[in-house]
């Protein structure tokens, strides 16, 4: 358990992206502490977002770190891209490859750093065998592949036994949450042993004007 207040990580999956540089931009003024891209291939999830080009294009507009989710199989071959479009951290699902440690270790000596995604059928023993080589956990809190999904609360007894093998390693690992993420959700994600949350209704909605304030409810929550 974590006494303090979460990472906040909108999801540009639900900004507008006909105003996708402003809407990276407000978020950041609005206080965020990371941009979380949802990258999906129409193939590893049933829908298409964006590539790397994209990323490049926004990496100017936040100075924040920018989360990458890889939703793309297989996922080796798009490392290299993603991290020179301004990646900061890469995240990576043990399904999307043959060799999960092989990928994480090149995403580190990419120069990003290294994650593993849990969908909610993935076992948490799989953690184990990556502990020492990621710096983010990401549990998925509903299935990948579209926004604005309910919270599956299952997953709740997964972030608390990820948090106590994370305590037990002595791991600074992030430990985030993605997926059905609202101030109600929140709560319970922190009191799990969260220290991150990706969010993308629950900080988009309204539009800029009420951004910040729909962050700092999360935060507080």
């Amino acid at each position: 358990m974590t006494a303090s207040a979460p990472l906040i990580c909108p999801s540009i999956l639900a900004s507008d992206f006909a105003k996708l540089g402003a809407e990276v931009a407000a978020i950041e003024a609005a206080g965020a502490d990371w941009v979380h891209v949802d990258v999906m291939d129409g193939h590893f999830v049933p829908n298409i977002t964006i590539g790397p080009d994209v990323v490049k294009a926004l990496r100017p507009h936040a100075r924040i770190p920018f989360d990458v989710h890889l939703m793309i199989a297989p996922v080796d071959p798009f490392l290299e891209a993603f991290r020179a479009a301004g990646a900061d951290y890469m995240s990576v699902h043990p399904e999307s490859g043959p060799h999960l440690h092989r990928t994480l270790r090149r995403i580190r000596e990419l120069g990003a750093k290294p994650g593993v995604v849990l969908n909610p059928a993935t076992p948490v023993e799989i953690v184990h065998e990556v502990m020492e080589e990621v710096d983010l956990v990401l549990v998925m809190s509903v299935n990948p592949g579209f926004g604005g999904q309910s919270f599956i609360s299952s997953q709740l007894r997964k972030i608390e036994r990820i948090r106590r093998m994370l305590d037990q390693a002595g791991s600074k690992a992030v430990l985030q949450v993605d997926g059905g993420v609202n101030v109600d959700t929140a709560k319970r994600c922190v009191e799990a042993g969260a220290t991150a949350l990706v969010a993308g209704t629950a900080v988009f909605k309204g539009g800029p004007g009420v951004y910040a304030d729909n962050i700092r409810a999360l935060k507080g929550a």
